[in-house]
């Protein structure tokens, strides 16, 4: 189901119920750029701890926005033997209401990639759900609490609308009897209610109130009768319902933290950092400070991608990389296992095409399979660990059982750890042994020279050691094994196994 500003309040009770009922809640986010390439040094290498990467990654959430989440909760039925997964398509647009307005990036490459399958900028730009987080928040407060409203958007087609409808009303109004009433046509979100706040703060002798088809009714009252009208529950302008309509999608947000039901995601790392810094806090310098966050905002977080790379290894499933991927082996592989069957995973009412069609990387689709994966991930680990001795209709709490020992650890692309570790210590990752380059009668060489002379064999992370010395980094071994063996004769590049002891610049220091 998509959902836009539009329909987003009416639909926000539903969705409270249906978070409350769930047994899990999956995400999935698309963005408008994933690194920036316009900072130096800002791509994922080997080389990076954690804490680099986290700082690399604070860089690119600062820049990019999300334009869709996708929501999947899924909950049993009590009469039943399976789940019911509810998927819905958010479409996101930062709040420019009464705050400064927001700046964001575009990556050529991840909008060519968005609109490669399918997706609606014009959702996006038109009816994206407005968010804040608690600073921004704090701001569009003090803004109302003062009383005092301008128009802070630099939009030249917001300030045209704006105009244009307070000419009429001020044109009409020096001649209107009191209680006549006037129209103003075609104004729909922000611009409904800036116009209704900018035009009762110029005039004091005017109510305005919504009706229906973008239409607001604005009536010429006296002072005392206005002053009646702002104090009933009738106004539309109260300080409390414009947050509420401006803080937008973080009012979901706040109920799934709430809540704290598990949070199910794939490779979620970007999708964390995004979630803090756009509906809780900008995201802190301190890496430490972000896990401590997200940790209290989620207790637990299962990463789908950290769980398969598991069941992979246990259950000897063919290596695949992508979500989608994934999803249809572990399909196959529950339809052909003996042994009890897996929950029957069904879609509800209005989530009914994703039965019939595959939409990768429509946020909804993906978490959608997400949960699935979950789902058939932990019901192959119960009866692995039972030896398919599993009573019929297992809980969710069993398949949690199974999942232990993946909670809270997301995994790590390409880094110095295999996986986050949002409640303790962060794992080790094994990499194949790193490589020293010793460049002899070469003068002048840098890392982009050693990279491009290396690229054709396989691809390496470098790092310059010392003047004639760089380290390389696989995640392969038989990278490490292919460059050793095809370089042990060069005339110019010496490459030999990294030793602490022989090439680390300060053991040597102290050695002298």
């Amino acid at each position: 189901m998509e959902v836009g500003a539009e329909i987003f309040a009416r639909c926000l009770p539903r969705l409270r119920r249906r978070i409350r009922r769930a047994a899990f809640v999956a995400l999935d986010m698309e963005f408008t750029g994933l690194h920036s390439t316009s900072l130096q040094n800002n791509e994922p290498s080997l080389f990076d701890s954690p804490a680099e990467r986290y700082l690399k990654a604070r860089q690119s959430v600062q820049r990019f926005t999300l334009v869709q989440l996708g929501k999947c909760c899924s909950d049993t039925e009590s009469d039943l033997p399976r789940y019911v997964v509810h998927s819905y398509n958010f479409f996101l647009f930062p709040s420019t209401l009464g705050i400064r307005d927001v700046e964001f990036t575009l990556s050529a490459s991840s909008i060519q990639f968005l609109s490669h399958y399918g997706f609606d900028y014009n959702k996006f730009l038109k009816d994206g759900i407005p968010y804040m987080n608690e600073v921004q928040e704090k701001i569009l407060r003090q803004h109302l609490l003062a009383d005092s409203w301008e128009v802070c958007s630099t939009n030249n087609v917001d300030r045209d609308v704006l105009k244009k409808a307070i000419d009429e009303v001020t044109s009409w109004i020096s001649a209107a009897a009191e209680e006549e009433t006037m129209i103003l046509q075609d104004l729909s979100g922000y611009h409904m209610l800036e116009v209704q706040l900018v035009l009762r703060e110029a005039l004091q002798n005017v109510w305005t109130k919504p009706l229906a088809d973008k239409k607001l009714m604005v009536k010429k009252v006296s002072p005392e009768h206005r002053q009646l009208l702002e104090n009933s529950s009738y106004d539309h302008c109260q300080k409390k319902l414009i947050l509420l309509a401006a803080r937008g999608f973080t009012n979901l947000f706040q109920i799934l933290v709430k809540s704290k039901k598990p949070l199910v995601g794939h490779n979620m790392f970007m999708d964390l950092m995004h979630l803090h810094d756009k509906f809780y806090r900008p995201l802190p310098e301190s890496y430490e400070e972000f896990k401590r966050n997200i940790h209290n905002l989620f207790p637990v977080i299962i990463d789908t991608k950290t769980v398969t790379k598991s069941v992979q290894k246990k259950c000897l499933f063919p290596r695949v990389s992508s979500l989608l991927e994934v999803y249809a082996v572990l399909c196959s592989s529950v339809l052909n296992r003996k042994g009890p069957p897996c929950p029957v995973i069904a879609l509800a009412s209005g989530c009914s095409r994703y039965a019939e069609k595959k939409s990768p990387h429509e946020a909804g689709y993906d978490a959608f399979l997400c949960g699935s994966v979950l789902l058939m991930s932990g019901h192959l680990l119960l009866c692995r660990s039972t030896d398919d001795a599993v009573e019929a209709d297992p809980s969710f709490s069993q398949y949690l059982t199974m999942l232990a020992e993946h909670v809270n650890k997301v995994n790590f692309i390409r880094g110095g750890v295999s996986s986050i570790n949002f409640s303790g210590e962060d794992a080790p990752c094994r990499h194949p042994p790193a490589l020293v380059v010793h460049v002899r009668g070469w003068p002048g060489l840098n890392e982009t020279q050693i990279y491009q002379e290396f690229k054709a064999h396989c691809r390496f992370d470098i790092r310059r050691l010392s003047k004639n010395q760089f380290i390389l980094l696989s995640n392969k071994y038989k990278h490490v094994r292919l460059v050793l063996r095809d370089y042990r004769h060069h005339p110019h590049l010496h490459v030999s196994v990294y030793r602490h002891w022989r090439h680390s610049p300060s053991v040597n220091c102290l050695l002298q």
